[in-house]
């Protein structure tokens, strides 16, 4: 076969492969352009996202830029407001103030009084709950009510063995105790001068709470202890005590000691921890005073170890016997027929209700020159399970 010839054979399939490859070609051209369609969709979108992040990063960058003057310092609507009442009674930024309903800064406008910007209130709280009170210990709720009720089933279901054909008996249902907890009004009365409240470098904020938080700490702690319920919270020790073997719902059990106003053994440390049950004994907390814990430093088990140990680390309460002890000043030193030391499960057994919100009322006339804040709080306190609480007494029997 000759070169003329074999060019003509391969010649004569050329149009067939040339369309191929048009259409590969133009197959390959489309796919190209749809990739660089999504690619410019791709950097516009890059685009819009760059640009906001920089439009936030300036913000952020803005608002977090150091202020030249206290004066230019950004403060939150309702702290100016609260600060321009106590220091000159003007109240139209309270009155004209709209927050959040969680917000504890809302005016009350019925009775004039004003609930306490939040930084003074969460300052006063945080005082109230690291004073060495039974509040560290207890049950704390708030309620938006005049009381605060408290269900108690005191007694068991009954049971009985049954046979395969013998009538199953009717056994006891338990018993539900509710105790109801009324609140009462707690309230300081601080005064300063009228022109320390002029004076722009005076911390308004920090001496108020200062002051509330001390006054209410004080009354709080002893309520707890000994108040007697009327216009308090009534007191774990203001309930009747009667001998722990013949203890009943609603008294207070105690151990005692065998010796009329002293510890005769170490052993009642122990007889008295063993007194409360064990549901609640994995919980349990001693609370007594300074001068009473500096006695039970003293004791020492029959291999003359200590059964008081201190805390390991920093803040971590003293233990007796294991037991994190609570020194409440207001618990009642030694003495003859004294129920100095405590010791349950306050988690369980007490119980403190409250009301979150403070007031402050203004006073600039009943003092001059001198101005009266009354700042109020509702709480109360009660036992709400006798069963948890027991007692060391200092008493023949």
């Amino acid at each position: 076969m000759s070169k003329t010839e074999t060019r003509a054979r391969a010649g004569g399939g050329m149009p067939e492969a040339r369309g191929a490859a048009v259409e590969v070609k133009e197959a390959m051209a489309g796919f190209i352009h749809e990739i660089k369609n999504f690619q410019r969709e791709i950097d516009a979108k890059l685009q819009q996202q760059e640009e906001r992040l920089t439009m936030l990063d300036r913000k952020s960058v803005t608002l977090g830029r150091p202020a030249l003057a206290t004066s230019a310092e950004a403060e939150a609507p309702h702290r100016k407001a609260f600060e321009a009442y106590v220091r000159s009674g003007d109240d139209d930024g309270l009155r004209g103030l709209e927050l959040e309903g969680k917000a504890m800064s809302t005016a009350v406008a019925a009775d004039g009084g004003y609930l306490v910007d939040p930084q003074t209130s969460e300052s006063i709280r945080s005082v109230l709950n690291s004073t060495a009170s039974l509040r560290q210990v207890a049950s704390v709720v708030n309620v938006e009510a005049t009381s605060y009720d408290v269900l108690i089933d005191t007694t068991d279901v009954g049971s009985g063995w049954a046979s395969e054909l013998a009538a199953t008996a009717e056994t006891a249902t338990p018993a539900i105790e509710r105790i109801t907890i009324p609140l009462h009004e707690l309230s300081a009365l601080p005064k300063v001068s009228q022109r320390l409240l002029d004076d722009s470098a005076f911390d308004i904020e920090g001496w108020l709470a200062a002051r509330i938080a001390d006054r209410f700490a004080r009354a709080e702690a002893s309520a707890f202890i000994n108040g007697d319920g009327v216009d308090k919270p009534m007191g774990f020790l203001s309930h009747p005590m009667v001998d722990n073997s013949l203890w009943a719902w609603g008294s207070i059990g105690y151990v005692p000691t065998g010796v009329d106003g002293d510890f005769g053994s170490a052993d009642n440390i122990v007889e008295l921890v063993y007194a409360l049950g064990a549901q609640y004994r994995a919980n349990g907390t001693f609370v007594m005073n300074s001068k009473t814990a500096g006695q039970v430093r003293k004791l020492k088990d029959a291999d003359g170890r200590f059964l008081w140990s201190d805390g390991l680390a920093a803040g971590e309460p003293a233990r007796l016997m294991g037991y994190p002890v609570l020194i409440a000043e207001d618990m009642p030193d030694i003495s003859s027929f004294g129920a100095a030391i405590a010791f349950g499960d306050f988690e369980a057994g007490y119980t403190v209700a409250e009301r979150p919100d403070l007031r402050i009322l203004r006073d600039p006339f009943s003092a001059k020159p001198n101005v009266l804040f009354y700042a109020t709080k509702r709480v109360g306190g009660d036992v709400s399970d006798f069963a948890a609480i027991k007692l060391l007494k200092f008493s023949v029997a």
